[in-house]
């Protein structure tokens, strides 16, 4: 006589007492990254609660699902970071009620939707990180009852062409090698020249400065800086390649502001970078602390959008 058995599902890592639980398949991973598009439209994402053990439910589980944010705190704590709790207003979660049905093994999903425009919106490129947790009669799994998402936003690179840089000038830099690379390299004016095989080099004849190196451009006119991109010289190794980088502003070359400081790639082709909060400014400075194992550095274009 044919015997028969039920499906035994099992949850990563855990041994038999711990079969017959409540969890949210979202934590099973840790912290789940979620990059949303700054849109006129909320984004989602999703959320729901698993049955986790011998068999499926013999009956229906009612679970909720509430934001604590007094766990960031521990959290932070924990992993050496300051993220920030999603701001009331942000965010909404379709349902705070469901059911895992009798013979399944899962709620329906449902969906979190956080603003990325408008009135209460999160702020582009910050992190935030929203808990949500289960919790219900049927027993809970504790190290899987809570569900992390760590949120930004930023906008779509397309919606942001390059601008025109026929009208740049270079007005100011640290030094640069004005013989040494010939007649059509070594300056400053060649990151401008929309010629990725010409570049500025800081100067090495005659003397070696250190950084910071930098390069000042008035743009001719005052433009929204969203971002700004470089291109690195095209030579193979990392030597002298930017990588610690601070950009700054100014509507009359003489007030300066920090804008911005990221760490770049030692890389050949075009990187864009976004600006945290976008400015207007006439001239724009970047500033190279440091680069790719030397002292000296060199770059073949710099552009913004």
């Amino acid at each position: 006589m044919a015997s028969s058995c039920k499906e035994t599902v099992m949850l990563p890592e855990q041994d038999e007492a711990s079969y017959n639980q409540v969890y949210m398949p979202q934590s099973v991973n840790g912290t789940v990254s979620k990059t949303l598009e700054v849109k006129d439209v909320d984004q989602s994402f999703v959320y729901g609660a698993n049955f986790g053990g011998m068999g499926y439910p013999e009956n229906d589980i009612r679970v909720r699902f509430s934001v604590d944010n007094t766990l960031i705190n521990s959290y932070n704590t924990l992993n050496n970071t300051n993220y920030e709790p999603l701001p009331d207003g942000a965010y909404q979660l379709s349902t705070t009620e469901s059911v895992i049905p009798k013979g399944s093994l899962s709620t329906s999903p449902f969906k979190i939707s956080v603003k990325t425009t408008g009135s209460n919106a999160i702020k582009m490129f910050r992190n935030y990180l929203l808990p949500v947790s289960v919790s219900s009669d049927f027993k809970i799994n504790e190290k899987l009852k809570t569900t992390y998402f760590l949120i930004s936003s930023q906008p779509n690179q397309a919606d942001y062409p390059d601008y025109d840089r026929s009208a740049w000038k270079v007005v100011d830099f640290s030094s640069q090698e004005a013989n040494g690379e010939g007649a059509n390299n070594g300056r400053a004016i060649f990151v401008l020249d929309n010629n990725i095989q010409s570049f500025w080099h800081s100067q090495w004849q005659g003397a070696s400065p250190g950084p910071p190196h930098y390069i000042t451009i008035d743009m001719g006119k005052v433009l929204t800086l969203h971002g700004v991109n470089f291109t690195a010289r095209q030579v193979d190794g990392a030597g002298g390649k930017p990588q610690d980088v601070r950009i700054e502003t100014s509507m009359d070359n003489t007030n300066w502001k920090p804008a911005a400081q990221f760490t770049l790639n030692a890389v050949r082709n075009q990187q864009k970078k976004w600006l945290t909060d976008f400015v207007d400014a006439r001239y724009v400075k970047f500033v190279i602390l440091s680069s790719y194992s030397s002292s000296s550095v060199h770059l073949a274009e710099f552009g913004a959008y």
